[in-house]
């Protein structure tokens, strides 16, 4: 229970990553807050931690708002009494490129992905150094955000934005005994997502066509097979646990070898 009497807030709870890294989190012992702008995702979230024997409370929220974000810190603190950790998490996909990308879906990516992770770290933090914790903040990052993504342009914008956010965070925040770190994901192994959405009491939803459209990307990853979002849970957990205490302003990849691979390598022709 590497996280025993921690509190650990994640925005974007969605049945893929988000929600994978809030189970990977409870299962190591913190309460949850379990934020997301679909009413949903975040109720199913915290109604499958709190029948497993967890602590957990769902939070709507426009991660753009300050109100709302504002809303969302001060329940954890009236629920669980305060944060020890927070995961940005929260990103919607819009895959257009620089040509064809209206400015206003723009602005929207990026303020999903950039302002909302600012507007959590920020009001987060202070509430950490208020009451004195020794916080951890993880930004989850994207391999868009290390490579050049053709037609992926604000997504691969903000991710990438987002690691220097962290490293500049880190600095920041180290003076406070607050570790700021991120985490790279990679395309992500779709089974574990539809097997999570069916234990959330989802119904109707068939992941055999999504999983055979990720077979390419199984093709090119070194280790030829994908992460799973319990993967990335379980990266989390290290990072925000005292094992991870002198690590900060780091980058965790967990991409299967993606971004280490030689550019002209083929894996699949082994």
């Amino acid at each position: 229970m590497k996280l025993k009497d921690k509190i650990a807030v994640v925005t974007g709870t969605s049945a893929n990553i988000g929600g994978g890294i809030a189970e990977g989190l409870a299962a190591e012992g913190a309460a949850l807050v379990c934020v997301d702008a679909r009413e949903e995702n975040a109720a199913d979230c915290a109604r499958y931690i709190n029948g497993n024997g967890g602590r957990a409370i769902a939070a709507t929220c426009d991660v753009t708002d300050e109100r709302q974000v504002l809303a969302a810190i001060a329940s954890a603190r009236e629920s669980f009494g305060g944060i020890d950790i927070l995961v940005n998490c929260a990103a919607i996909f819009n895959k257009k490129g620089v040509l064809d990308m209206p400015l206003t879906e723009w602005h929207r990516q990026i303020e999903i992905i950039l302002t909302g992770a600012f507007l959590f770290t920020k009001h987060s933090a202070n509430l950490m150094i208020e009451q004195g914790r020794k916080g951890s903040i993880i930004n989850i990052i994207s391999t868009a955000g290390h490579q050049g993504e053709p037609n992926n342009i604000a997504y691969c914008t903000a991710k990438c934005g987002l690691l220097n956010f962290t490293r500049s965070a880190a600095m920041e925040l180290v003076a406070h005994n607050i570790r700021v770190n991120s985490l790279t994901p990679t395309a992500t192994d779709p089974t574990e997502s539809f097997e999570r959405a069916a234990r959330w009491g989802r119904k109707g939803q068939n992941g055999e066509s999504i999983a055979r459209a990720f077979e390419p990307f199984r093709k090119g990853v070194p280790m030829q097979k994908l992460p799973r979002p319990s993967d990335y849970g379980q990266a989390a957990a290290f990072l925000a646990s005292d094992d991870a205490s002198m690590i900060t302003g780091t980058d965790l990849r967990v991409d299967a070898g993606a971004i280490a691979r030689y550019w002209a390598w083929d894996p699949s022709r082994k």
